[in-house]
């Protein structure tokens, strides 16, 4: 086992985010021209203990606020979003943990992640009827060892490829209820293959995970469907809290090299009578414009994820309906900001801006990209009915 990695307070967490997002930031651009998996990256956000804020303090963890983790990874993706993207998934298995597993189950994995340990996932599948219509299965062995057989293909597990542990989502039985599998990246008969084709997040490894008599102990399984029983929960406001999070930071990453391309590298429009690109009024007006969006996103992030930490505190049926609610806003708010302004810096930054070798499209790539995990049309009909009748969103780990 690696050696135990720092545990991190708010104040250190947040000046840690800071200090690698700015190593980071230094090669996100040749990483995604190149498609150069950031593997080194991972290691450093892992090592930092940033990747263990969420473990909860009774098992020797930091426990910080969903606030803080917010923060935290808007600042990591306003330096390169593939790497806050990578570790979403990490986050909300951690906090799938803490909300269905036994004690010896967390134990054992939160102590490997204050090890260092990476959790990928295999969850969603490509060719089913919806996002939530999952075919992989856990069959009991028949050889009396007390283990299950696990079979299935998943699509889009960001993050397995840097994984040291892949949480796979499978039924129990052929029509059983949903359950967590966890497997080793390096067990028989699991191929992670290396085959995502993304026009942006190039780099988040989003690829295939295929799981062939994959042999799991009955210890290595933990619940699942429990989570949506009609109990009111968090699990799909926090995951929905860093996609977020990483919206609000392309939407920031695009504004600000936006504005240093304007400052440094364009040239007036002879028609504006001023000496600098940056002074021409049209100009002003449009980043005035797109400040405004990015904060309203910002401020958004912020009261979505107080919301969160508040129905934490205090879990009810409307407390959770509150942090529903307040996430689809942000997700809305920073999906919006993200898409307008990594396209709008172009109409701004003039013709040079185009420049295949600036490569300044992969803001736009990666946010209309990223932005499709889950429709933000939903969020604002979820919005909509509640201003309308009340009626709070349903139960469910997309909102």
């Amino acid at each position: 086992m690696s050696a135990p990695v720092p545990v991190l307070d708010a104040a250190r967490a947040l000046a840690e985010a800071t200090r690698l997002a700015a190593v980071i930031a230094e090669g996100a651009s040749h990483r995604d021209v190149h498609r150069e998996l950031p593997r080194a990256e991972v290691r450093a956000l892992a090592e930092s203990g940033l990747l263990a804020v969420t473990v909860p303090v009774d098992f020797g963890g930091a426990g910080l606020s969903v606030e803080t983790l917010a923060e935290i990874v808007r600042r990591i993706s306003a330096a390169d979003p593939n790497l806050g993207q990578i570790p979403q998934s990490h986050f909300a298995y951690v906090n799938a943990l803490t909300l269905a597993a036994d004690p010896e189950q967390q134990k054992f994995f939160f102590d490997a992640v204050l090890h260092g340990a990476v959790l990928g996932n295999a969850q969603s599948e490509i060719g089913t009827k919806h996002v939530r219509d999952i075919r992989t299965t856990l069959t009991e062995a028949e050889d009396g060892t007390g283990e299950w057989i696990l079979d299935g293909v998943k699509g889009y597990a960001t993050g397995a490829l840097y994984a040291d542990w892949i949480p796979t989502l499978a039924h129990l039985g052929v029509d059983g209820p949903l359950h967590v599998a966890w497997v080793r990246a390096t067990d028989p008969g699991v191929e992670i293959v290396d085959d995502w084709d993304g026009l942006g997040q190039r780099t988040t490894a989003s690829g295939t995970v295929r799981l062939t008599g994959v042999r799991v102990p009955a210890a290595r399984i933990t619940g699942y469907h429990e989570t949506f029983d009609g109990r009111p929960q968090t699990y799909g406001s926090f995951a929905q809290t860093l996609h977020a999070a990483i919206d609000a930071g392309i939407a920031r990453a695009a504004l600000d090299e936006a504005a240093d391309f304007v400052r440094t590298k364009s040239r007036p429009h002879p028609d504006a009578g001023v000496e600098r690109h940056a002074e021409d009024p049209l100009v002003v007006q449009t980043f005035g414009e797109l400040e405004l969006a990015v904060r309203a996103a910002e401020a958004l992030l912020v009261v979505a994820a107080r919301a969160v930490d508040a129905a934490n505190a205090d879990l009810t049926v409307e407390s959770a309906g509150a942090a529903s609610l307040a996430l689809a806003a942000a997700r809305v708010a920073t999906s919006r900001a993200a898409v307008e302004t990594s396209n709008r810096l172009f109409e701004v930054a003039g013709t040079r801006s185009a420049l295949a070798s600036l490569n300044l499209d992969r803001h736009w790539r990666n946010a209309r990209t990223h932005t499709l995990h889950d429709p933000a049309a939903w969020k604002v009909q979820h919005l909509g009915r509640w201003a309308v009748g009340g009626v709070l969103p349903p139960s469910s780990g997309q909102i």
